[in-house]
């Protein structure tokens, strides 16, 4: 039994003749009275009555009648429902990413991808700056964006974007505040030079914001890094007074106003609401910055992990434009 004899069955019931019945369904009379006599024979019951008028359903052929409709049914609404699914590319995709960027990127991302591409599964590795370079370079991910990362051989890589590192803390008593200053007017756009319609951060020189109390990371974190290198450079020394590696026991300190620390423009976003107190300065003489590079393997990319890189690339960029992440797009093409 299939579904296309139960469909010639329906069509001669419904028609009440053979001959009519063949000729709705452009099919040989012959054909068809086989076709009925198979069915019959499969069931091991009589489906119709005949005579010379034509046919009329037997009390199986009413039931059946019935229970063949719905089973049609049933099969049309499945039909409808597979051709619904959303096309396209199938299969998963490991990400590794800087946790502080996570935080900004991947909401947006993952949400864009489960409604462009519900195929499409991205499983994300966030975590510090070494750890993820260590999980690209050992090939547990497919797609790694890497902090102030030379060339790798072996993989493709690609500069993403450039962002500024901001000074931030509470300032109660308002003796950090008189060490700012305005930053100038009409200055072209850089990773740290925002242009028109981002918030306008006041200026600190780096040794003005070294001397403070500063809440930071160990040595073997990129941020640590960065600064500390910078303030060598001048002869500047770091006024360190909390030194812990966890982000979350930093955070807590700098909330606190234990401290101030440096943090990249990507996690200006998770700083608090604009406050009494509350400070946010770019940091200048020198500029510190931080380069992101896009990295994936050499041959070409299968179409779900080009998926993946095209939600990312475009939602970083869309940041960036919207002035939500202050950064400049490094990215050609």
């Amino acid at each position: 039994m299939d579904l296309r004899t139960l469909r010639y069955f329906i069509a001669v019931l419904e028609a009440g003749s053979l001959s009519r019945a063949a000729g709705a369904l452009y099919v040989a009379q012959p054909a068809l009275t086989a076709q009925i006599k198979k069915l019959e024979s499969e069931l091991g019951v009589q489906l119709f009555e005949r005579s010379h008028a034509g046919v009329t359903p037997t009390s199986a052929g009413l039931r059946l009648y019935d229970d063949a409709r719905r089973l049609l049914s049933d099969a049309e609404a499945m039909r409808e429902r597979i051709q619904r699914l959303p096309q396209g590319p199938e299969g998963s995709v490991t990400l590794a990413i800087p946790f502080l960027l996570a935080s900004l990127l991947m909401g947006p991302v993952l949400a864009a991808l489960k409604e462009s591409h519900p195929r499409v599964r991205v499983f994300v590795l966030d975590g510090l700056s070494l750890t993820v370079c260590k999980a690209v370079l050992e090939r547990r991910a497919d797609v790694g964006i890497l902090v102030d990362t030379p060339p790798l051989e072996g993989l493709r890589c690609r500069p993403m974007a450039q962002e500024g590192m901001y000074f931030c803390g509470r300032d109660t008593d308002g003796r950090v505040a008189r060490l700012l200053r305005a930053a100038p007017a009409g200055r072209r756009r850089s990773a740290t030079k925002p242009d028109a319609g981002a918030p306008a951060y006041p200026l600190i020189d780096l040794a003005d914001a070294a001397a403070q109390p500063l809440v930071l990371q160990s040595r073997r974190f990129a941020i640590r890094q960065a600064v500390e290198g910078a303030a060598s450079a001048r002869g500047v020394p770091l006024n360190i007074v909390h030194e812990h590696d966890s982000a979350r026991v930093i955070r807590s300190l700098y909330l606190s106003g234990a401290g101030f620390t440096f943090v990249p423009a990507c996690a200006l976003n998770d700083s608090p609401a604009p406050r009494e107190g509350w400070l946010v300065a770019r940091v200048v003489n020198p500029e510190l910055s931080r380069a992101y590079t896009l990295v994936t393997a050499e041959r070409p990319l299968d179409a779900v992990t080009q998926v993946v890189v095209d939600a990312l690339t475009s939602e970083a960029r869309s940041l960036i434009r919207q002035r939500k992440w202050m950064a400049e797009w490094m990215m050609r093409g």
